[in-house]
């Protein structure tokens, strides 16, 4: 069963969670398990694991035992023990999950110190809970106001009420110590409830209040990283990345936890290598490395008088030089050794979908500009006949062989340069063929001849 709160609305778009983190069926709590043994039998006569892990806002979570034997599965709201009175939680996990999380949480199972499960969380119970929980947003602003007229350098990131509201917790992150036991005082007579003060640190506040990461993603502390590893610099430097505190630094301040992700996988790449500080002697002078590409096993050297000019080798080849160093022998030279670094040439291959510009239609068009007319030419009477005609001869050797081109025209019109102009009465003796006169018989309808009319032979030679 989904979280009726967190569905989408009318217009389509995700409502989000209206539970504030008391949503009951464990969709949109953060730091879920799977709990992949749930499927599984117990063998007979064996009883199942007496403690449960329950979590409270923000990721908190605690262990608590069943005593009385209650059927709790994951997602129910429970009443638990709390000093004074009674705290509300969700049960997250069961069964013998739970005895793993606690050996690795160093919690002794067998302990006394563990509270127990008061019982299953009524509709009243629930509702305390969540007046409570509608105080805090509240309760936080006039908290920070109340802080900066102490004059205090802290920062009060968070309040959680317990389940009965009878107490409220505030969590803080400062530098130094703060002695706020005039600010305890202020918080009692404001506010008219139990005040606990509780110092959390950077990395444990990122956590609480969540986020977006530099990747696009949420934070891992607030997600899924339950214990928090020491990051230092020399994962950066091990990783080969500049060391930028902008880059490197997260949502808390700090360094990026991802750092400690992948520096297993290149310290076992680091091991074939030699130590970045090692001299090659040779009889040119001696060279130091500038830089080294873990993956590819690469290593580039300079010469201690000449450092722009950068020689590339391989492991193999460093090795080697080191094996006659460490006998008193000088190589000649590392261009003995180095190899050919010229990047090669990517094949680039034609993206249909890259190739348009997706702010293509934004630009306006731009203005074609009139095209300047030709001036006819000598070659523009020839223009009727093409160079690839081909000629059709009829049976009858009396009429006249007329040439059909390649391409015929849609338009007669077209044909015709646009720019030519018709002849003069005088000129017109100039278009006519040069072949013999057809006699007319005197009517003015007559076709005239066609310029592409090639005489014939025969009838020249009978005249």
């Amino acid at each position: 069963m989904a979280c009726t709160s967190c569905s989408t609305s009318d217009g389509g778009a995700p409502k989000g969670c209206g539970n504030k983190g008391n949503c009951g069926t464990d969709s949109c709590n953060k730091l879920t398990v799977f709990d992949w043994l749930s499927n599984m039998s117990l063998p007979n006569g064996e009883k199942p694991f007496d403690c449960v892990e329950v979590r409270f806002k923000n990721g908190r979570k605690e262990f608590y035992r069943n005593t009385e034997n209650l059927t709790l599965s994951m997602g129910d709201i429970i009443a638990t023990e709390a000093s004074p009175g009674h705290d509300i939680g969700i049960v997250t996990l069961t069964g013998e999950l739970v005895r793993i999380q606690m050996k690795k949480k160093g919690v002794n199972p067998e302990s006394k110190e563990v509270a127990k499960i008061y019982r299953k969380a009524s509709q009243k119970d629930i509702d305390i809970w969540a007046t409570a929980r509608e105080r805090e947003d509240p309760m936080k602003v006039r908290a920070r106001e109340l802080a900066i007229a102490q004059k205090l350098e802290m920062k009060i990131s968070d309040i959680e009420f317990q389940g009965d509201g009878s107490k409220a917790t505030f969590y803080y992150t400062a530098n130094d110590r703060i002695d706020f036991r005039a600010l305890i005082k202020d918080f009692a007579k404001e506010f008219s409830t139990r005040i606990e003060m509780k110092q959390v640190g950077f990395r444990q506040e990122a956590a609480r209040l969540g986020g977006i990461g530099s990747c696009g993603r949420e934070l891992c502390c607030s997600t899924w990283l339950t214990d928090f590893r020491s990051v230092n610099t020399s994962a950066a430097r091990y990783q080969q990345l500049s060391l930028n505190p902008q880059k490197l630094a997260g949502q808390c301040g700090k360094l990026k936890c991802c750092l400690n992700y992948e520096l297993d996988t290149y310290m076992d790449a680091l091991k074939d290598f030699p130590e970045f500080e090692t001299r090659l002697i040779t009889e040119k002078g001696d060279a130091i490395c500038q830089k080294q590409d873990i993956f590819k096993g690469l290593m580039w050297f300079a010469y201690t008088n000449n450092f722009s000019n950068w020689h590339v080798l391989k492991i193999e080849q460093v090795r080697e030089i080191i094996a006659e160093n460490k006998l008193k022998n000088k190589v000649s030279s590392l261009e003995d050794f180095a190899i050919d670094d010229t990047p090669v040439v990517e094949k680039d291959f034609n993206n249909a979908m890259g190739q348009e510009s997706l702010t293509r239609f934004d630009q306006p068009k731009k203005k074609k500009r009139p095209t300047k007319k030709k001036k006819p030419t000598e070659n523009a009477i020839v223009a009727n006949k093409p160079a690839g005609s081909n000629v059709i001869r009829p049976n009858n050797p009396n009429k006249p062989v007329i040439a059909k081109s390649a391409e015929k025209p849609a338009n007669p019109i077209e044909a015709q340069p646009a720019t030519e102009k018709k002849p003069n009465n005088r000129n017109k003796n100039r278009n006519k063929p040069t072949g013999p006169k057809k006699p007319s018989d005197g009517n003015p309808n007559a076709a005239k001849p066609d310029n592409r009319i090639i005489p014939n032979k025969k009838n020249e030679s009978k005249e």
